[in-house]
C-alpha cells in the first residue's frame, strides 16, 4: 500500500498547484487584463481549479514522456509539437468539461465563447486553446522540473501532504455540493 501511495503522491501534489496556478491566471485576466473586478473563478470554494489540475496531469502523462529527460536540442526541437499536443488536449478537456458541468451544475462556470471569432458551441474557442498550448509547453518546461525537484525534497512527507490536499479537496467538495443542495 505505501508504494502505491509512494507513486501518488506527487501526482496529487501537482494536480494542487496547477490548480491553484489556473485559479490564480484566471483572476489574473479577470481582474487584470478584462478589468471585470474580481470572483471566484472556481467551481469549488477554495483558491483552485481542477479543470488545470487535470489538464496538467494530462500534459503530464500524455506529453511530459517526449522531453524529460532528452536533451536540450531534442526538447527545444520538440516545442512546436508539445505546444500543438497541450493545445489540443487541453482544449478537448476543457469542451468535455463543458458538456459535464452542464449536465451536473447545469452550465458550465466559465465565460461563454460566443464573441470569440473562431468557437464551437461557444464552449471552446480558438484563442484560449493557442493560451493552453503555450501554457502547457510553461508547464512542461519551466514549472514542471521544478515541482519535480520541490516533490523530491519532500522525501516522505511527500505522503502527508498529498493526504492533507487530498482531505482539503474532499471537504471542499463536499460543501460546494451541499451549499448547491440545502
Amino acid at each position: 500500500m505505501k508504494k502505491v501511495v509512494d507513486k501518488i503522491s506527487p501526482y496529487i501534489i501537482y494536480f494542487m498547484l496547477y490548480a491553484m496556478i489556473g485559479w490564480l491566471y484566471e483572476v489574473f485576466l479577470e481582474v487584470v487584463v478584462y478589468k471585470w473586478g474580481f470572483s471566484n473563478r472556481g467551481v469549488l470554494f477554495g483558491p483552485w481549479l481542477p479543470v488545470y489540475g487535470f489538464g496538467a496531469l494530462l500534459f503530464i502523462f500524455v506529453v511530459y514522456r517526449l522531453i524529460k529527460g532528452k536533451p536540450l536540442k531534442t526538447k527545444i526541437i520538440m516545442i512546436p509539437v508539445v505546444f500543438i499536443l497541450c493545445m489540443l488536449s487541453a482544449t478537448l478537456l476543457e469542451l468535455m468539461t463543458s458538456y459535464l458541468c452542464e449536465f451536473f451544475l447545469g452550465s458550465w462556470p466559465w465565460q461563454t465563447y460566443k464573441d470569440y471569432k473562431y468557437n464551437f458551441q461557444a464552449r471552446i474557442a480558438l484563442s484560449p486553446s493557442i493560451r493552453f498550448g503555450l501554457g502547457g509547453v510553461a508547464f512542461l518546461y519551466l514549472l514542471q522540473p521544478l515541482f519535480e525537484k520541490l516533490v523530491l525534497r519532500l522525501k516522505e512527507k511527500k505522503n502527508i501532504v498529498s493526504i492533507v490536499i487530498l482531505l482539503i479537496l474532499i471537504t471542499d467538495l463536499i460543501c460546494t455540493v451541499l451549499s448547491k443542495i440545502l
